[in-house]
């Protein structure tokens, strides 16, 4: 680790205006993004007394090899600056509000032609409006099959509306009048686009309109002596009157509000919100995450940025409570109100019908941390004293907190893959994963070594040429940065091979060690006999995770390229052209395409083609009506 007195900025080279901070290690990683009032009251408070930081920032501060700053005109860009780097760097040491669970939304896709109603997880969409979150999935659909009688959008996908204009039939839904049938041309465009939103509106919390509507309508019907339209309606209203029952009247005004809690100990903290639309518990939201030294008002502020700055308008409420306001309420509202477009008010309830539900709100909170320890006691703990035990066994010069495991997939030397997984603190880091194909040049397939020589040549090869190639905004590329161990599926030819590339490129500072699956034997280089860790040791359980992720992508991917390989081109069947010689023209051409309008003297350039055998492949792919390709699984006819 980094002495933080080497990079310590002179204290006098530091302005006292307020901006955005960035602490970056040696690779040029940005580590941590902080923003402050002013920059040199805020950055000297890293380097003054390092012993008496907050364990987490000491270790950031030594982690650092340099820091940089941007001065802004006003707390409001800060918050924005801030925000903006945070998603873009995605730092470790920034403290992240993950959802303990992966929360469902009922979403509305308004920027299609013919919106469709659906349960969305994940990334919002821009285009799309959502409503929610809700606890579980089936309480969507179940809220969604109701009021499908009263509002018949479309909930297919758009595979299956397609299919349906072909042949002219809808689906089950249009026949049972749950659906407009806008495929079938049974309602035009501007006519669902209408139902939608009048269902968006709906679930928005503007209720009373539409049950009005209908109960005037179920009147008229009655006294017309339409008996059945009125039993129609009366049904529509029971529908609509259930849909709203699911959700509990909670504040009496109507009432648009998002209630958040926390609940925190010495290390982690849980947050509760829950999101009240026209007086009613709309959805339920929680988050758990590590704390660090801030105070709550600073973890309010930080909370308010990740949930609110990505939104869209209709995503921010009119009103927020709060257990205490932010560091700088007046800026937090500022820029809420700027993606809003509208007024926004913070608040802290004391009284009344807001501070009871408040009080829910943290009793939920306090739970959820209950659960969360109860589930994962002594995880923090593990991951440090995981990272200790290699650190110890393996003979590191300290704890790897970065880990990269490589693996080779393939049958019989057919269709060779590889994959790279990496944990950073213990954790998996998935948007690191990579993905190789392994010897599309080479004239026979590689084995185990040879793959695994090819993989790390690529994987090192392309750190070199990008470790100091740091973009204009100091974002480095996606190989940019060296694994403090490389672990490879096997034994020790396996870790020869990847410290053969190590040495070949001069890469230096970089561990090796092979995890073989029999019985779990760490191999190193070098060494005679392999390490044997303790069965129970977390240390080994970490290599075990590692080592299975790599193996689990890697044979994800290898399934895929071995599905689109089971697909008959037209060259199957042809005397004299095995599976060997059909690659061999896949690798030189690269698709079936250019086979077909490849010559008979560029096809003899392939190893193994003759000019007799290149007549024929011309005279079966070139001829009028060849054969079709034909997906051998299921026999559907490919373009």
């Amino acid at each position: 680790m980094a002495d933080p007195s080497s990079y310590r900025p002179p204290p006098g080279s530091i302005p006292t205006d307020p901006g955005v901070y960035r602490f970056r290690d040696r690779n040029g990683r940005v580590i941590y993004v902080g923003k402050a009032k002013s920059l040199r009251s805020r950055l000297s408070s890293y380097f003054q007394d390092i012993a008496g930081l907050h364990p987490r920032t000491a270790t950031m501060v030594h982690t650092g090899a340099s820091v940089e700053w941007t001065v802004v005109a006003n707390e409001v860009e800060a918050l924005q600056l801030e925000y903006s780097w945070i998603k873009e760097f995605d730092p470790r040491f920034n403290v992240k509000y993950r959802d303990d669970k992966s929360y469902p939304f009922l979403a509305v896709t308004m920027g299609e032609a013919y919106p469709r109603a659906q349960v969305m997880r994940g990334a919002k969409r821009p285009g799309t409006r959502y409503f929610g979150p809700y606890a579980h999935a089936w309480a969507i659909r179940e809220t969604l099959d109701q009021l499908l009688r009263v509002f018949p959008l479309r909930t297919c996908s758009n595979g299956v509306f397609t299919r349906a204009g072909q042949v002219g039939r809808p689906c089950l839904l249009g026949y049972i009048e749950k659906c407009s049938a806008p495929c079938v041309g049974r309602i035009d465009e501007a006519g669902h686009r209408q139902i939608a939103a009048d269902f968006c509106d709906f679930m928005a919390g503007n209720t009373s309109r539409f049950v009005k509507d209908l109960t005037a309508q179920m009147r008229a019907a009655a006294v017309d002596l339409e008996f059945e339209r009125a039993a129609r309606l009366r049904d529509d209203i029971e529908a609509m009157t259930k849909a709203l029952e699911r959700s509990a009247v909670v504040l009496g005004d109507g009432t648009d509000a998002d209630v958040f809690a926390v609940a925190d100990d010495e290390l982690e903290m849980a947050v509760q919100v829950f999101h009240v639309r026209g007086g009613r518990v709309r959805g339920q939201r929680g988050w758990v995450a590590e704390k660090d030294a801030e105070d709550v008002p600073s973890l309010v502020e930080h909370l308010l940025l990740q949930v609110y700055a990505g939104e869209s308008a209709d995503g921010i409420p009119r009103e927020i409570l709060l257990p205490v306001l932010p560091t700088d309420p007046e800026a937090m509202t500022d820029l809420l109100e700027g993606v809003r477009g509208g007024k926004v008010a913070l608040r802290v309830p004391h009284r009344g019908d807001k501070r009871t539900l408040m009080d829910t709100v943290r009793r939920n909170a306090e739970q959820s941390l209950a659960r969360h320890k109860v589930a994962r006691a002594g995880d923090l703990t593990a991951r440090a004293q995981a990272l200790e035990e290699l650190s110890t066994h393996l003979g590191l010069d300290s704890a790897p907190l970065r880990i990269e495991c490589f693996d080779v997939s393939h049958v019989q030397g057919t269709n060779v893959v590889a994959s790279m997984v990496v944990f950073e603190d213990g954790l998996a880091r998935k948007s690191e994963y990579r993905r190789f194909i392994v010897g599309k040049d080479a004239p026979t397939p590689p084995d185990d070594t040879e793959a695994m020589h090819e993989v790390l040549t690529r994987r090192f090869r392309r750190y070199l040429a990008e470790r100091h190639d740091l973009g204009e905004d100091g974002r480095a590329k996606k190989f940019a940065y060296p694994p403090n161990l490389v672990v490879v599926d096997g034994g020790l030819p396996q870790v020869n091979a990847a410290v053969r590339v190590l040495e070949e490129l001069g890469v230096v500072d970089v561990a090796c060690v092979g995890l073989a699956k029999r019985l779990e034997e760490v191999w190193l280089p070098g060494e005679e006999h392999p390490v044997i860790l303790p069965r129970g040791s977390d240390g080994l359980y970490l290599l075990q995770r590692v080592r299975d992720e790599a193996h689990r992508f890697a044979v994800t991917f290898h399934r895929e390229r071995r599905s689109k390989a089971m697909t008959v081109s037209g060259l199957d069947g042809l005397p004299g052209l095995g599976s060997v010689r059909q690659a061999a023209l896949r690798r030189h051409f690269g698709s079936v395409k250019k086979i077909r309008a490849a010559t008979v003297a560029e096809l003899t350039e392939v190893p193994g083609i003759g000019p007799a055998l290149a007549e024929q492949i011309v005279a079966r792919l070139g001829g009028v009506s060849p054969e079709p390709a034909v997906n051998v699984t299921t026999g559907e006819i490919l373009d």
